[in-house]
């Protein structure tokens, strides 16, 4: 279970090749606010590509309200 005071949130990270979504990672807010950038292997295009955070959000970071 996560800490009440967690900095870090879950990304995901899009290939520049394909436009897909092949990873996801999670990052420091405090220590890294710019975008992350990677080289990864595209599975659809067979390359290495680079790999860049989105804006999208995931779902993952938001409490849902209680009732």
């Amino acid at each position: 279970m996560a800490k009440k005071g967690d900095k870090r949130k879950i990304i995901g990270l899009t290939c520049e090749a394909c436009s897909q979504r092949h990873y996801y990672s999670t990052k420091n807010t405090m220590n890294t606010p710019d975008k992350v950038e990677l080289n990864k292997y595209c599975p659809v295009k067979r390359v290495i590509a680079k790999q860049v955070e989105t804006k999208k959000n995931l779902g993952r970071n938001v409490v849902p309200k209680r009732r």
